[in-house]
């Protein structure tokens, strides 16, 4: 939750609350901490969230009598995530004989269900020559490294750690796996599909907002290895299929979440509630 304001309460000053997710679907409705996400929403001049799935959970979780969320969805650098001005550095070193790249990115939750994702990986790596990046670190990393010795797919399953850029990374992948069992947007799937990588995820929370299914990715129950794993080889399998996929889900998030027309969103909300006052 971004406040922006004054935090010692003069009340001249507008407050502008931004919510993100975990601040509202974790966090927020943690007893300890309800009580004070409520009055904080209550109390701002504006309210925005990411997503329309994040404003319907806000009203749910809180109630919030007379609160207007306005959505504003998360954004991406158009020049950043662009496939094209990247050298594709990982098929040049996972990808060297030919094989898909799988990638996944994250800090490695419960709620990212990475066991799902080496899961999916399997299957497909059982069809086709293919080679998954995991990128990221936290508290289940041990779990998925686990799976991939336990399903006998360690030698073609690399984990990076923690990398601040990964749109370097993006520009070399085939498929990006989300399989999480909640997202408030789906940010990593958005700077995937930025970068052409058609994205296999699950259809719950803000992500079929960011996701085409059928378009730009395919999208399914939580937990549903087998339809996620069937779905990623019918895009991998068909060249014309990928190739439709990756230049639409390109073009879509250009559309849709560019930084400039998003911050443009942004800078509109403040200058009516300046006008306001």
């Amino acid at each position: 939750m971004d406040r922006q304001g004054d935090a010692a309460g003069d009340r001249t000053t507008s407050v502008i609350t931004t919510l993100h997710g975990t601040d509202i679907t974790l966090v927020g409705q943690d007893r300890s901490f309800h009580a004070i996400t409520k009055f904080s929403i209550e109390k701002s001049d504006r309210i925005t969230a990411v997503s329309n799935f994040l404003k319907e959970e806000t009203f749910f979780a809180f109630g919030c009598a007379g609160c207007d969320v306005e959505v504003i969805h998360n954004f991406i650098d158009p020049l950043l995530y662009n496939r094209a001005r990247h050298a594709p550095i990982l098929r040049e070193q996972v990808g060297s004989k030919g094989q898909k790249i799988l990638m996944h990115v994250s800090n490695f939750r419960a709620v990212k269900r990475v066991r799902d994702v080496v899961r999916i990986f399997a299957r497909v790596h059982a069809e086709i020559p293919s080679a998954l990046v995991m990128v990221g670190d936290g508290p289940d990393r041990d779990d998925a490294e686990q799976e991939a010795r336990e399903l006998g797919v360690e030698k073609d399953v690399h984990f990076l750690g923690k990398i601040e850029q990964v749109a370097p990374l993006l520009a070399s992948a085939d498929l990006f796996l989300l399989p999480s069992d909640r997202e408030s947007f789906g940010l990593s799937a958005l700077e995937a599909l930025a970068s052409g990588v058609p994205v296999i995820g699950c259809n719950v929370g803000g992500l079929p907002e960011v996701v085409r299914e059928g378009e730009t990715g395919a999208l399914r129950a939580p937990a549903d290895v087998a339809g996620m794993a069937t779905a990623a080889l019918e895009i991998l399998r068909d060249a014309d299929r990928w190739q439709r996929m990756s230049t639409l889900a390109a073009s879509d998030a250009r559309a849709r979440f560019a930084r400039d027309a998003v911050v443009g969103q942004y800078e509109a909300l403040y200058l009516s509630t300046l006008a306001s006052r």
